[in-house]
Order: C-alpha cells, then sequence, then structure tokens
C-alpha cells in the first residue's frame, strides 16, 4: 500500500480519506490537498496497479478488493473513522465499504442525510432544498432501525429474478433516468430486454427519484401505461 498522510492541521483533526477514480493516483487531489490540509489530517493513497503503486493485477480484481485496500490503509495509519471522499470509481469504493459497514459508526442521521445525494439530481437539491430539509428531518423521525434496514439491504442484494424474467407474461412498463447514479440507465435496459414485450422510457433527467423530480412528466407516462391495460373486473 502506498499512502501520505498529511498532518499540517495538528493533533485531533479529523480524518479525510481520498480515493481517485479510475486513474487511481493519489496525485489526482492535488487541487484540493492545500484546502483540506488546512482543516482536517488527509490520507491520500495510490490505488494497487497505480501510481507508486504499480503491478499486475489478478484477473478478479474488484471492487472489494479495492475496499479492502482503504481499510487496510485505515487499520495501519490507526485511523479509527474518516470522510470519505470518492471521485467516481473511487466512489464505489467507499460504497462498498459503507455497504459491508452500514450506520455502525455513522448513525442514522448520516444515513438519512446521505440519501437525497442518490435519489436527486444535484440542480433540482439546489433549487427544492427547503423540500430536501423536510424529508430529511421526517425521514430521522421515522427511521426503520438500522437492524432492519440491514435485513432489508440484504434481502435486496440475494434477490435475483434474471432466471425467470423471459417467462413473464404480463404489461410491464420500466420508467429510469440516464443520470440516474443509483442505478444505471442500462440496467433498466438489461431489465426491458429481458422481459418479452417490457415497455422502457428514460428520461434525460431526473435522478433515481424521477417520480420526484418531474412528478407531472411521470404520472402522464403512469396514467397512460395504466389506461392501455385495464384490469379484469369480477
Amino acid at each position: 500500500m502506498t499512502f501520505d498522510v498529511h498532518d499540517d492541521a495538528g493533533s485531533g483533526a479529523e480524518t479525510v480519506l481520498l480515493s481517485a477514480g479510475l486513474g487511481g493516483a493519489a496525485g489526482y487531489w492535488t487541487p484540493q490537498l492545500a484546502a483540506l490540509k488546512a482543516r482536517y489530517r488527509v490520507i491520500a493513497y495510490d490505488q494497487a496497479g497505480t501510481g507508486r503503486a504499480k503491478r499486475e493485477l489478478p484477473e478478479d480484481h474488484s471492487i472489494q478488493a479495492m475496499a479492502d485496500e482503504v481499510l487496510g490503509i485505515l487499520d495501519e495509519t490507526k485511523t479509527e473513522s474518516c470522510h470519505f471522499v470518492g471521485h467516481a470509481l473511487g466512489g464505489l469504493v467507499g460504497l462498498d465499504i459503507a455497504r459491508r459497514r452500514p450506520l455502525k459508526h455513522a448513525g442514522p442521521a448520516a444515513y438519512v442525510r446521505a440519501q437525497p445525494i442518490f435519489l436527486y439530481p444535484a440542480m433540482w437539491l439546489a433549487q427544492n432544498a427547503e423540500r430536501a430539509k423536510s424529508e430529511d428531518a421526517h425521514g430521522l423521525a421515522h427511521f426503520q432501525g438500522a437492524d432492519t434496514l440491514r435485513r432489508r439491504i440484504a434481502a435486496l442484494l440475494q434477490f435475483d429474478a434474471t432466471p425467470d424474467l423471459a417467462g413473464l407474461r404480463l404489461p410491464v412498463f420500466i420508467v429510469g433516468s440516464r443520470d440516474d447514479v443509483l442505478v444505471p440507465a442500462t440496467k433498466s435496459e438489461e431489465l426491458a430486454a429481458a422481459i418479452p414485450g417490457a415497455k422502457l422510457h428514460l428520461a434525460d433527467w431526473g435522478g433515481h427519484g424521477i417520480n420526484v423530480t418531474v412528478p407531472d412528466t411521470f404520472n402522464k407516462l403512469l396514467l397512460d401505461f395504466l389506461g392501455r391495460h385495464a384490469t379484469a373486473r369480477a
């Protein structure tokens, strides 16, 4: 592991760990270092196979292996907790760490406040700050509990209907957006292609919560689809 620890902020400063994208090198974060070092203890590292850590990687190299690398750095630097800043691929590394240790250290408040980042485009959040704040308060007041959430996430990750999709015989309409950062649009395309006769609509903008960000458009699509497929009446 090749990493740099910047202790300019002095004893007691919180730690920020920087994880670069596909390039992998710590140097990617040079434009941020001066500003961060003034307040935080900063850890930047060259990901395995890149920069000063250049070497041949195994064929089965994975995001999980990259997350293990970060956890090893945190152990070696005796860092019990940190702020994680990831760019592109580096963000996926952070997601894998969070997935393994959900809410264990951050707590419900941090989890709830992170949700809008994955649900909505940045521009929508900027224009709807008060609504996002209200959603945060509601989410925290009605938080389902860490154990319940972990089990529901585990159930989600374990479920795979892929083998049965080709046998489905019912009207299916899949709506998504191309700027969804939580579930890539390609997944919606794959799902639509796997279900015979499925209809797909991918908006250029709207994020994961497209029914919230562009409700008028979403509602029209939904009502049009429902209107074309009346249910049988007794």
